[in-house]
């Protein structure tokens, strides 16, 4: 079909084009008492994306950042794809040989890095520095940490000196070209490639804008990691509205507190855990502005949103994965939520909701791909589809044929829909439960059990039982002062849930093992009750 030549390939590029010409002395950089105005922002992009094409990037290039939430971070997500690069930000908790491993599969060729993060990508014993191309280091004084001379390479500002300020076009002529990889925690083997097209990310962006209620005003707080898929492309999303962006190094909540209120601070977004440590900081308090919290990476249990309620904030609960370029679906609010009380609102509000608007929608599906029935019971796999799921897994064609068999995007979670079409999340198929024929979903135990007030955190697994097969087992962190039995944890979940849903066992623990973007990891709590080789080193 002829489209016509009005058409325009979409890319967020054009975002920070369109801005730096709306908004050009407008601040569009925050970082200590660094500033950047949009014009500047747009400039350090294309000094940049000369500067690369310097080292010798061209066009589907990969250009690795291992890098926290500093400005060099943001202005990679518009500099890679101006020179016609792919970006590949990598988590920054990784040990040396998966960062290897991720420059390596990815073939990037040129690896930006943080100085503070050099011992990630040093030689070592087992090999050179974590990629063969080039090596370019940030030094960032606020970390205080000096570069490795063993790591090599040159300094960011030497790579700038390379650069120009010649004019490049914001756009691209394949709309449907990779913008970024994006890998997988790599929990149960390898981590995969994720790509991102210029299509995918300029839409998300457009949906994150809508149902985070962004506005031109909006101050964004980087809480969450720019290598977490690419920050639910909410880089991509302020660029597009023209709103304020503050950088955040680490995830330290007292200073949290002062950003909210030292820069004025609109918007951010977390995992649970995160909203957990900030609403339980000695430092917390009603934040001067409106503040709206888009919380993810985990089902935000009722208590967690019923503390940010109270102090003030506007909860938005969204639900994806890295191969759905972050948030995927919404729990849209209903006329009506606001007049119930605050359990029964929270209740409502910790379900995932329905497709947010640039998406295809949820389905939950029975083995057949067919949909199960919407009472709120029959339990099936959510898979999703459309412009918001991922073009598919770098060099793994046959890990991409599984995960859209059947032509939809199977995201391995398991869920029911309820009879308004709401998409509830009750487990990932590798936490459910099944006690002796019966179906226990971890979150609903864990919500239990999160709703004492003695509870801080808790996650539930499953441990081998001779009778029933398996059982649940419940870790529980105990708030500061607090002190409980396990017996009255029991009772406590057995006043809420059927009886052979209450853990059998409750173990006390000083901390969870967690992800960098906060997610808890189960399978490391599996591992250590199950015999090797069994459901524990699996899952």
């Amino acid at each position: 079909m002829d489209i016509g030549p009005a058409y325009t390939p979409l890319s967020p590029l054009s975002f920070l084009e369109r801005s730096a010409e709306v908004f050009p002395g407008k601040t569009a950089v925050a970082y200590g008492e660094r500033r950047a105005t949009y014009a500047e922002f747009a400039a350090h992009a294309t000094r940049l994306a000369h500067a690369l094409r310097s080292l010798g990037v061209g066009p589907g290039d990969r250009v690795a950042y291992l890098a926290p939430n500093v400005p060099e971070s943001l202005v990679a997500q518009f500099a890679v794809p101006l020179a016609g690069a792919v970006l590949v930000a990598i988590n920054t908790r990784l040990v040396p040989e998966e960062v290897r491993y991720i420059c390596d599969h990815s073939g990037a060729k040129v690896l930006v890095v943080d100085a503070a993060l050099h011992p990630a990508v040093a030689p070592s014993a087992g090999g050179g520095p974590a990629t063969a191309g080039h090596i370019v280091t940030v030094t960032d004084p606020e970390s205080g940490a000096a570069p490795d001379p063993s790591v090599g390479g040159i300094s960011y500002e030497d790579l700038l000196e390379r650069g120009a300020d010649d004019p490049l076009p914001w756009t691209v002529a394949d709309e449907n070209a990779p913008i970024s990889i994006n890998y997988t925690s790599g929990t149960t083997g390898r981590p995969k490639g994720v790509v991102y097209t210029h299509r995918g990310a300029y839409l998300n962006a457009l949906g994150e804008l809508v149902h985070s209620r962004h506005t031109p005003d909006s101050v964004y707080l980087w809480t969450l990691p720019m290598f977490h898929c690419n920050g639910w492309c909410t880089g991509w999303a302020l660029a597009a509205i023209g709103g304020t962006q503050v950088c955040l190094r680490a995830v330290e909540p007292d200073r949290i507190w002062r950003l909210i209120d030292q820069e004025g601070v609109t918007h951010l977004n977390g995992a649970p855990t995160v909203l957990r440590m900030i609403a339980d900081s000695p430092a917390a308090h009603p934040p001067p502005r409106p503040l709206v919290v888009t919380t993810a990476a985990a089902p935000p249990s009722p208590t967690v949103i019923g503390r940010m309620e109270e102090l003030g904030a506007r909860l938005v609960h969204v639900y994806g994965l890295t191969e759905t370029y972050g948030p995927y679906s919404v729990c849209e609010p209903q006329p009506g939520w606001p007049g119930l009380d605050a359990a029964e609102r929270a209740r409502l509000l910790a379900r995932q909701g329905v497709g947010m608007l640039q998406t295809d929608g949820l389905r939950v599906v029975d083995e057949t791909m067919a949909d199960v029935p919407a009472d709120g019971e029959t339990l099936g796999e959510i898979v999703m589809r459309g412009n918001n799921v991922m073009a598919g897994y770098h060099d793994d064609a046959a890990a991409t044929a599984d995960a859209f068999r059947g032509g939809w995007f199977h995201s391995g979670d398991l869920g029911v829909r309820h009879p308004d079409g709401y998409v509830e999340l009750r487990d990932r198929a590798k936490d459910i439960i099944i006690s002796g024929g019966e179906n226990i979903s971890t979150v609903e135990v864990e919500s239990a059990l999160d709703s004492h007030p003695a509870v801080q955190e808790v996650a539930v697994v499953a441990v081998p039982d001779e009778r029933w097969g398996e059982r649940p087992k419940a870790f529980v962190v105990l708030r500061e002062g607090a002190a409980v039995e396990m017996e009255e944890l029991a009772g406590h979940v057995r006043a809420r849930l059927a009886r052979f849903k209450v853990p059998d066992v409750i173990e006390f623990v000083p901390e969870l093992p967690k992800t960098s973007t906060g997610k808890i990891q189960k399978f490391q709590l599996r591992a250590k009750e199950w015999p090797a080789g069994q459901r524990g080193v699996q899952g």
